[in-house]
Formats: structure tokens, C-alpha cells, sequence
């Protein structure tokens, strides 16, 4: 699918892979973001939506914490609105709110009024991984973007949610709606991670983020097929993929199904006891709670130890590897000292 750069040496994708680093990786979602003084002194200058466009900007603002803290991989900074507005959708991140959307989408003619996600539409984000990609040298990177189900929520809700009540009431109410909604965000997701993988990105990340609002069956039905043929239709790219949601506990073993090679794991679920529900040859990523990295280093250096340990454990009961993580997104309160220490102390373990 594309000419991969050839990174033997990286713990993150030996982990990511199945196979055995050198030292556990470690790097953090929303490594790249407010936490960093960096990041904000850049942001002052530009609002969130022109940065994603602004192949300069992203690859700046992407290798700040590599430059910083030293982690294992750097992450795409991007949004997973970029897709939708890219297509079409009039939508604006906005602060202290995030992503609201000017038209919700609710019937089935405001499904079809939807246009499909064009690769020219996000070559911006395709330049900013060939700058990347000569910038970053042996250190990998992760692609990334929304999974249908978090993308639909978006959509249906008009921005962020609590209950995401106007978006299970179609799911659960409007099957055909939802079905052919699903359908369409299923594919701008395939066609903006194609577009990554083909200009270089080493690896990619599905973020569900709003999945752990569903119950099992419902996820089974309305969501799964959808999230799998993400993963199916990428798998020709040969990269490790990481599936990810938050509050997933219950979900953890269907998320595995549906062909990632990593599942993320949040605070609340030990990596021992996830190793037991996801699919076996599955890697595990996490778990560290973003917040402990805001009570002190006595009380940041346990939880890490902890977790390492625990990662062991997994890997000694059958997960394919282990990749150190948060359990969510940097908070923008962290000390980034502090998540440089993490790093050396995992690096150290």
C-alpha cells in the first residue's frame, strides 16, 4: 500500500507487533498538546482547525514532545473532525467545548446530503507526514483518526455529550438511518487512514472514544461491523493498529474482534484482566490514569512501577505485548517534567 520506512530497532513496534523490545515503550495520548509551553506559545497564533491544515504547523507541533520527553513514538497532531470538515461539514472546534457541528445530522436525507471524503481533500495532513516521516529518523509514527461510532455521535449530537440520546435513539430507533450513516463515516474513516498509510505513517490508532456509552449488544449490532471493516480494509497496509475507547471494560473483547493488533486500555480495567478478555495474539496499550500524573512524583513513581508490572503479568498471561501508556489524554495541567520522568523510569524498567 505504501513504501514503509524500515525501523527495526523501535521498541513501540516490536511491542505493537507481537514481538519482544529492547525496553517498554512508552508514549502518551495527547503527548502533543496544552501540557507543553511550546504547544500553547503556538496555539496563541493560530486556531485548532488552521494548525490541523498547516503541514508546517502539524509536523512542528508533532515533534515537540519527541524533542522533549524522549518517547518511543510520535502521534499525528490532528483532530478526528479533520475528515468531516475536510468533506464538507461546516464544523468548528470550539474552546472549552469542542468540536460543535453546524447542521446536526438527523434524517436520512441529511445522511445522503453527505459527500465522501476525497484524498485530495486531506493532502495537507498527507504532506505533513512526508515531513514527518524525514524528520522523525528511527523514531515511528502514528496515524490516527475517529471511529465511525464517535464520529457519528458528533454528527447526530451536534457537538459533545453527555447521553448521546438523539444518537442512540437513531441508532436504536432508525436502523436504516443509522446503518447507512455508519456506512458513509466508515468510509471517510478507510479513505483518511489510507491516506496517511500511503504517505508514510508507520502505524495507526482508531479512537472510539464514545463507545463505552454502549452495551455490549448494542456495539455488537450497531457498531462492530463497521469498526471492522476499518481494520479489514487496512490490514493490506501491513501496520500495527490500535483500536481505543474509554470506559470500554465490557467491550474490550468485541474492540479485539475486530482486527487491531493493539487494544487500548483505560484506568479502569487492570492490563492482567484485559489480557483475558481480548482476542489471544492481541497487544494491550496503557493504563496509567491521566490524573495520577498531578499527585506528586512518590504517588507518579508507584502507579508507573504498578503498571509495568502489570503489563508483565499480562504479557505472561497470553497479550501479545505491551505498549505504556495513559489512560486517556494528557491533561493540560501536567507538569511536562514530570512526564519526562515517566518516560525515563519506564525506559528504565
Amino acid at each position: 500500500m505504501n513504501t514503509r520506512r524500515e525501523l527495526p530497532e523501535s521498541p513501540y513496534l516490536a511491542a505493537a507487533g507481537g514481538r519482544k523490545p529492547h525496553h517498554i515503550p512508552v508514549w502518551f495520548m495527547r503527548q502533543a498538546g496544552r501540557s507543553l509551553p511550546e504547544y500553547r506559545a503556538l496555539r496563541a497564533q493560530h486556531r485548532m482547525l488552521e494548525a490541523c491544515f498547516d503541514p508546517e504547523l502539524v509536523c512542528e507541533i508533532t515533534l515537540q514532545p519527541v524533542r522533549r520527553h524522549g518517547v518511543d513514538a510520535a502521534i499525528l497532531f490532528s483532530d478526528i473532525v479533520v475528515p468531516l470538515k475536510a468533506s464538507g461539514i461546516e464544523l468548528d472546534i470550539v474552546a472549552d467545548v469542542g468540536p460543535v457541528m453546524e447542521h446536526p445530522v438527523r434524517t436520512i436525507d441529511d445522511v445522503r446530503a453527505m459527500k465522501p471524503l476525497e484524498p485530495e481533500q486531506v493532502s495537507p495532513i498527507a504532506e505533513a507526514v512526508s515531513l514527518l516521516v524525514s524528520e522523525l529518523g528511527d523514531v515511528p509514527l502514528i496515524g490516527f483518526a475517529g471511529a465511525p461510532f464517535t464520529l457519528a455521535s458528533y454528527l447526530v449530537e451536534g457537538g459533545p455529550s453527555r447521553h448521546h440520546e438523539h444518537t442512540k435513539a437513531m441508532m436504536l430507533g432508525e436502523p436504516d438511518t443509522w446503518h447507512a450513516l455508519m456506512t458513509a463515516l466508515t468510509d471517510l474513516t478507510i479513505t483518511f487512514l489510507q491516506a496517511q498509510v500511503q504517505a508514510g505513517v508507520d502505524a495507526v490508532q482508531v479512537f472510539d472514544s464514545w463507545a463505552g456509552t454502549l452495551s455490549l449488544a448494542d456495539y455488537r449490532s450497531h457498531v462492530l461491523p463497521h469498526s471492522a471493516r476499518v481494520f479489514e480494509t487496512l490490514a493490506a497496509a501491513d501496520v500495527p493498529m490500535t483500536h481505543f475507547g474509554v470506559g470500554t471494560a465490557e467491550l474490550l473483547g468485541a474492540m479485539s474482534e475486530a482486527g487491531a493488533s493493539v487494544v487500548g486500555v483505560d484506568w479502569r480495567t487492570s492490563l492482567t484482566d484485559a489480557a483475558a478478555r481480548v482476542k489471544p495474539g492481541t497487544a494491550l496499550q496503557g493504563n496509567l490514569d491521566p490524573v495520577v500524573l498531578l499527585a506528586g512524583w512518590p504517588v507518579v513513581e508507584r502507579a508507573v512501577r504498578a503498571v509495568v508490572e502489570d503489563g508483565r503479568r499480562a504479557v505472561d498471561a497470553g497479550a501479545a505485548g505491551h505498549v505504556f501508556n495513559l489512560g486517556h489524554g494528557v491533561l493540560p495541567a501536567t507538569d511536562p517534567g514530570v512526564i519526562t520522568d515517566v518516560v525515563s523510569l519506564v525506559h528504565s524498567l
